[in-house]
């Protein structure tokens, strides 16, 4: 290891950055999991830390429980749980303005409890495939998913990665922070409902569509009940207040106990690149405080409008969860409402553009993968005001 100005590492940094906020390098097969861990090691090189400042800076309870998260997430769709609670919601309406709202309600509330990117994948085939057969305009649809999805996740600590992370470094306990921003949540619904019903005409009516023809539902019953009362007895620990991460650490082992499931099938669904990413964003962060490059937003994340402000820029240009690893140093541990505003604000930017949140990307993929396109600029024409009002809507009840 050598020692290097802090001009050459900063300007590693700021390349880093630039490079994951892009997503890729030009002419090289690296994505953001491998660009977090090649510039954390340049780093280490470059003696900003030490090997074992690095291995410190990781946090553990944020990967355990995302971890812990991905493999309760991995049973409940091995056993049909996400697919059979999409086709009952959608049994309830079949005209072209319930099925809008069920959706995203059905796919709001799950992704609360859930982590959002596993409902967006799970979600986007079934919606082509159910708007197809009723001979609907699927876009406005996939819009409602992809920001039902980014929406919803809003709610609680276990939603998505950007709330586990808050979570873990403030302490909220997840009893508060749903009471907090839930009511946002819902009321960001709402809105998304009514401006879709705005954006797309063909969505207001409320005259039955002929019956559609559903998949096939394949459930595998012994797994689902397992993981139905593990993952019950999981959001019990989370009300009653017990440890997030030890508690999502036991759920995730006891369903690895199983005879029925080949544990190679449900680890292949672990998202083991996010893990390397977030290692690898711990290690660039913990940099980014000892070179002290955020000196000149610290009056800005002082103030609440401040922090969403800038909560949203960096989450729009690097992605929502290095910004929350970025941020979360200059806000006090007992500074609740400032946690409250990160989290509502790096989740509600990515509805901003296309690019925004890994949910939008994945629901694009899907929808593809079925044969239809969501494009950048259908997407900006909904993100656009539906991050506008949200985010007003957060400050208004966080702030006023």
């Amino acid at each position: 290891m050598i020692h290097t100005p802090s001009w050459i590492q900063s300007t590693v940094l700021g390349v880093s950055y630039l490079a994951f906020g892009v997503g890729s390098i030009p002419g090289w097969q690296m994505n953001r999991a491998t660009i977090a861990l090649v510039s954390a090691a340049v780093l280490i090189g470059l003696g900003t830390l030490t090997l074992d400042e690095a291995w410190q800076a990781i946090d553990a309870n944020t990967i355990v429980f995302l971890l812990s998260m991905m493999v309760v997430n991995a049973y409940l769709s091995y056993a049909g749980f996400f697919n059979l609670a999409l086709l009952y919601v959608l049994r309830f309406t079949r005209s072209p303005l319930g099925l809008l709202g069920l959706l995203t309600v059905g796919t709001g509330v799950l992704s609360a409890f859930f982590l959002n990117d596993t409902l967006a994948l799970v979600s986007t085939p079934l919606t082509v495939q159910l708007t197809r057969s009723l001979k609907l305009n699927p876009v406005p649809y996939l819009l409602a998913i992809a920001g039902a999805t980014n929406i919803g996740s809003v709610a609680t600590l276990s939603g998505n990665p950007q709330n586990i992370l808050v979570g873990s470094f403030s302490g909220i306990p997840y009893n508060e922070f749903a009471l907090a921003l839930a009511p946002v949540a819902i009321l960001g619904l709402g809105l998304q409902v009514g401006l879709l019903w705005l954006l797309y005409p063909e969505v207001r009516s409320l005259q039955p569509c002929p019956p559609p023809s559903l998949p096939r539902l394949r459930t595998y019953r012994p797994v689902l009940i397992k993981t139905l009362i593990v993952t019950g007895l999981l959001l019990t620990a989370f009300i009653i207040g017990l440890p997030l991460a030890e508690s999502a650490f036991l759920a995730a082992a006891a369903l690895l106990v199983t005879r029925r499931i080949k544990p190679q099938r449900v680890l292949q669904q672990v998202d083991w690149s996010l893990l390397v990413m977030f290692s690898g964003l711990f290690i660039l962060t913990r940099c980014v405080q000892e070179l002290d490059l955020l000196a000149g937003l610290t009056p800005w994340i002082t103030h609440p409008a401040g922090l969403l402000v800038v909560t949203v820029i960096v989450s729009n240009l690097i992605s929502n969860v290095p910004a929350v690893l970025l941020l979360q140093g200059g806000i006090p541990p007992d500074g609740t409402q400032s946690w409250l505003l990160l989290a509502a604000g790096s989740t509600l930017a990515g509805n901003l553009t296309l690019f925004g949140a890994v949910a939008n990307l994945i629901t694009v993929e899907a929808a593809t993968t079925a044969g239809c396109r969501l494009s950048f600029w259908q997407h900006l024409r909904f993100g656009l005001p539906l991050t506008a009002m949200t985010l007003m809507l957060t400050y208004g009840w966080l702030v006023w």
